[in-house]
């Protein structure tokens, strides 16, 4: 084998990458695995069809759970939901704000269920404070004032985005371990039991892409089963769940607030920098790429999300979107509610295949241990005795990250004090050296960053105007300094921006439709958007 990483030209033309792991899926449990590997020695690839959070990972609530959402129904998620609460806040705190979670019942939900939660939460270990009526409203104003019940647990929130990047930052610093967007795998080739190579397609260029390794790692969430199917198995069994979420323009509390009942549609506030995440409906569904929020769903979480805060009601939405969670549970019509948010490690010996593993099912929140059950198997497979670190080792707070935090943009950027840095982006105050930043670090050596890319990366198109202004000023900027050529940044321009009318077209109603009209007449009107491919290069 030659040296990790390395590119070696082909006879018939593709391009071969090796290395030790191939880690197919980019969400935070990949991004997870690619550091735990890296800690013990072992170099890593890591691809992705699109890029880093590309699906459930970057379309949660970014809620760390204490536990108390499942105690009702799966006491062992529970747990490890505790578990990997505590040990995140000591380890990763760069990535998580502290808000602390309330759970509340108002008149009419179930008073018996109500009296029994503090019983659950000790079962699991959870810390659990009761709060007068009075008490609870003290700390959120905006909870009904029809409040019967409240507990206090230590929720946080947690930026997936962020978390992701820093793992993946820390194994590509530690020993070189690579990530690859866009790539996308098409094909196994397999003797004797090992998987040889993974045929892959570049999904920006279409051109194939060889990659050999040792182990073969499928992290692909609700992919997963598809995954394993090009490799030969059948033995993961997923149903999956449509998840949709809405997003306010205001910061709407300060702690996690959830609806005191079993779990149910509509029943989580989650604060998130300057915004709230409301959700979330669980609606069964066989399509993993088209998934989009639907009116009826929007107005199932404003209505019951509005029991426990009525300002909900008349809130301003600026976007909505939809994910699929990956359910280990293979049949029926049940209530996805109740299959369990517990995960599964399947080592695939029983399919023939002694190189190729499958992590799927989990939590954001238990993303760490996924990796290290993982990460532990493989190790073992390759022979490396060093143990998991992931639990000890904090996560490194990198510069490379900085822009993902909300309110981080302004501190670096008045601690710079220069006058020439420009804001591109008002809502999240986005500096041009940020761009500059997220350019150069590019995942690889030919990767081209993208809008969509670029805001992954930072705050950009996050606010209020959702990226009608930014994405033309960051594009422009672009285009200054030679980084796009003719038509690319029309082009990234008009991906970023369906991008993001995509999570807004349901909630365009009030002051939101105004902001639609600007943004369709800056868009459509004054750029032409809508017509570029009809454009030449010129």
């Amino acid at each position: 084998m030659v040296s990790p990483g390395v590119l070696q030209p082909s006879a018939t033309g593709h391009r071969t990458l090796e290395t030790e792991v191939l880690i197919i899926g980019g969400g935070v449990t990949g991004a997870g695995i690619m550091r735990d590997l890296a800690l013990r020695g072992i170099h890593t690839l890591l691809v992705d069809k699109q890029d880093l959070c590309a699906g459930a990972s970057g379309g949660n609530h970014g809620l760390l759970h204490s536990g108390g959402r499942y105690v009702s129904n799966d006491q062992h998620a529970a747990i490890e939901c505790r578990l990997e609460n505590e040990i995140l806040k000591k380890l990763a705190p760069q990535c998580i704000e502290d808000t602390g979670g309330l759970f509340v019942a108002v008149k009419g939900d179930d008073l018996e269920f109500a009296d029994k939660f503090p019983g659950f939460c000790k079962t699991a270990g959870i810390q659990v404070e009761e709060l007068s009526p009075a008490e609870a409203i003290a700390l959120e104003p905006l909870l009904s004032k029809e409040l019967v019940k409240a507990y206090r647990v230590p929720d946080a929130t947690i930026d997936p985005f962020r978390l992701a990047l820093e793992n993946v930052a820390h194994a590509r610093a530690f020993n070189n371990s690579v990530y690859r967007p866009h790539t996308q795998i098409v094909h196994f080739i397999t003797v004797d039991g090992l998987i040889k190579e993974a045929i892959c397609r570049d999904n920006r260029t279409g051109e194939t892409l060889h990659i050999r390794a040792r182990q073969f790692v499928n992290a692909g969430g609700a992919w997963a089963m598809n995954i394993a199917q090009l490799a030969g198995c059948t033995d993961v069994h997923l149903s999956y769940s449509k998840g949709t979420l809405l997003i306010s323009h205001d910061r709407m509390a300060d702690h996690v607030v959830n609806r005191l009942r079993p779990p149910s549609d509509g029943d989580i506030l989650v604060p998130g920098g300057t915004v709230s995440v409301l959700g979330t409906t669980s609606i069964r569904t066989n399509d993993l790429d088209s998934v989009v929020p639907t009116v009826e769903e929007i107005d199932r979480n404003v209505i019951e999300g509005a029991a426990m805060i009525p300002a909900l009601a008349t809130a301003r939405y600026i976007r909505a979107f939809s994910r699929v969670r990956p359910l280990l549970q293979s049949s029926g019509d049940g209530d996805d509610r109740e299959a369990t948010r517990g995960f599964a490690l399947l080592g695939h010996t029983s399919q023939g295949l002694e190189n190729f593993c499958t992590i799927t099912g989990g939590k954001l929140t238990t993303f760490r241990m996924m990796a290290k059950k993982t990460s532990d198997l493989v190790a073992e497979r390759l022979g490396n005795t060093v143990g998991c670190q992931t639990d000890t080792t904090p996560l490194p707070d990198g510069d490379a990250c900085r822009w993902t935090e909300p309110g981080a943009a302004p501190r670096y950027w008045y601690k710079a004090n220069n006058a020439d840095d420009m804001i591109l982006c008002e809502c999240e105050m986005v500096p041009q050296s940020a761009i500059d930043e997220i350019v150069k670090c590019a995942p690889s050596a030919e990767e081209e960053m993208t809008l969509e890319a670029i805001a992954l990366r930072s705050r950009a198109g996050k606010g209020p105007c959702q990226g009608s202004f930014c994405g033309i000023r960051i594009a422009s900027y672009l285009y200054d300094r030679g980084y796009y050529q003719d038509k690319t940044g029309l082009i990234h321009m008009r991906d970023f921006f369906n991008e993001r009318f995509k999570g807004m077209r349901t909630v365009i109603w009030g002051q939101q439709a105004a902001q639609m009209e600007l943004a369709e007449a800056l868009h459509c009107g004054l750029l032409g958007l809508d017509n570029l491919d009809n454009l030449d290069n010129d």
